[in-house]
């Protein structure tokens, strides 16, 4: 049995349109039922350790980040593995990470796998590089996207067909 998961996501519904089909076939984290995001932590704390307290904290932490539009605006890779939208500006995804990260140091994002945690919307991975290339294609014939960021969402799941759903949902602070 696979232990349930969490992460810290800003879901955008916003660039579904462009993005729905090709992270169908080149994301498995569609099929589980997680929406086009930035991942803003993850893994987060597994699902038994988050109690009222946690949500607190979690409620407290984002609402110290304001609310902010982004435009995803163009496409860029990780190494030829990792196809993904670049959200422009990055900075208000980099604040809600490290503003979490600090809130909760045992959990650093992508489980301290990277020294810079680079805020992605991810369309395709682990594919062959025709694939997805041509789904890089497809996608930024849609491009530039705007989207406001004002929420974010704790899921959890595990991998398998449409198991992972939202857990809380967080307002950030309104603009200033």
């Amino acid at each position: 049995m696979t232990p349930t998961q969490t992460a810290l996501i800003v879901a955008v519904p916003e660039v579904e349109h462009a993005v729905g089909a090709v992270r169908a076939r080149l994301d498995r984290s569609a099929g589980w039922g997680v929406p086009a995001h930035v991942t803003v932590l993850y893994p987060f704390l597994p699902l038994e350790q988050v109690d009222d307290e946690v949500v607190a904290a979690l409620a407290r932490t984002v609402a110290t980040v304001p609310r902010f539009d982004v435009t995803f605006t163009h496409i860029e890779w990780f190494a030829d593995a990792v196809v993904w939208l670049a959200p422009r500006p990055d900075d208000g995804f980099r604040a809600l990470t490290a503003a979490v990260w600090r809130q909760f140091p045992a959990t650093p994002p992508y489980a301290g796998a990277h020294d810079d945690v680079v805020p992605h919307l991810t369309l395709g991975h682990d594919a062959a590089t025709h694939e997805l290339t041509a789904a890089a294609a497809a996608v930024a014939a849609h491009l530039p996207i705007g989207a406001a960021v004002e929420v974010v969402r704790l899921i959890a799941g595990t991998p398998g067909p449409d198991a992972w759903h939202t857990v809380h949902e967080f307002p950030l602070s309104p603009r200033s």
